[in-house]
């Protein structure tokens, strides 16, 4: 499977932002995808993951009541709608798939898309 994610940018604290991953090559009902950041000088940190039926998600402590992530299956896609962004929420976002039950460390993934930037000011 192929990983092309979009939708980062520029917004300020406060605001919202609707990452997507779509995937080509393979559907991502065979997998089990997820998203990672990472913040310049700082390791790749798991932030959310969307199982294979899309009917198990699991976030963080932190993003839990601010960020959502979905799976289209239709059209073949994962998203990740992030609300009340803040400074810290700043890095570039990676979607990434797996078959691996090992689902909220990034050595369980094997197919990483080329990453978004999102950049929340203060």
């Amino acid at each position: 499977v192929q990983l092309q994610a979009s939708g980062g940018g520029l917004v300020q604290a406060g605001g919202s932002l609707r990452l997507s991953c779509a995937a080509s090559g393979r559907t991502v009902s065979d997998y089990t995808m997820g998203w990672f950041r990472q913040a310049p000088g700082k390791e790749r940190e798991f932030v959310a993951a969307v199982t294979r039926s899309g009917g198990n998600t699991y976030l963080t402590n932190s993003e839990k009541g601010r960020f959502t992530i979905s799976k289209d299956n239709a059209k073949n896609a994962v998203y990740l709608q992030m609300n009340s962004l803040k400074p810290g929420d700043t890095a570039v976002y990676y979607c990434a798939a797996t078959r691996s039950v090992t689902i909220t460390t990034a050595r369980g993934y094997d197919t990483w898309g080329q990453g978004t930037q999102v950049t929340v000011s203060s």
